[in-house]
């Protein structure tokens, strides 16, 4: 029997057992087996150790051998990461609406009359049209490929600050921000 991180490293990841499977190609099972303290082979240890961004020897060593402090530190670079990559995806969504909006403005222009209506369909429209799309399709995609990330209210989204939010995705609260 095999006393691994597995579990803790994963948890470190906001990642379910789930999660842990799809992204590293082994079975749902075998995930469950490894956690469980049971043998694997080789190829499935280090599809894991990938996923997890570790080495299969790093599945093995014991957690008391982590200072706390880098395990924190490590957490929150995770979590500035994943909020980093969110912001920059919904940022390249808002640029698609604008540029999309700057060109509709362009080519309206020859139209004469029908164009001042068709600017203002798209850009007021449009702007519905792209805040529930945010709402219903891409924030949800992003919660679950962000896990440790957050939405951003408008106010924070100014500061650049997190929103605490529930989200089901995360087995803990975060450390507090310094």
């Amino acid at each position: 029997m095999n006393n691994t991180r597995i579990p803790e490293l994963r948890r470190d990841q906001g990642w379910t057992q789930e999660k842990l499977s799809f992204e590293s190609g082994v079975g749902l099972r075998t995930v469950q087996r490894l956690e469980a303290g049971q043998d694997a082979s080789l190829e499935s240890l280090a599809l894991i150790a990938n996923a997890l961004s570790v080495s299969v020897t790093d599945l093995f060593q014991p957690s008391d051998e982590m200072d706390e402090t880098d395990r924190l530190e490590s957490l929150d670079r995770r979590v500035e990461e994943q909020q980093t990559a969110r912001n920059r995806t919904l940022r390249a969504w808002r640029m698609l609406y604008i540029g999309v909006g700057i060109a509709v403005t362009i080519l309206s222009f020859p139209l004469g009359g029908a164009a001042a209506a068709i600017i203002i369909a798209y850009w007021s429209g449009g702007l519905i049209a792209i805040m529930a799309l945010q709402r219903i399709v891409l924030e949800p995609r992003l919660d679950e490929k962000y896990p440790l990330s957050r939405q951003l209210s408008r106010a924070q989204k100014k500061r650049g600050r997190p929103v605490a939010t529930e989200n089901p995705s995360l087995t803990g609260p975060l450390p507090p921000r310094s």
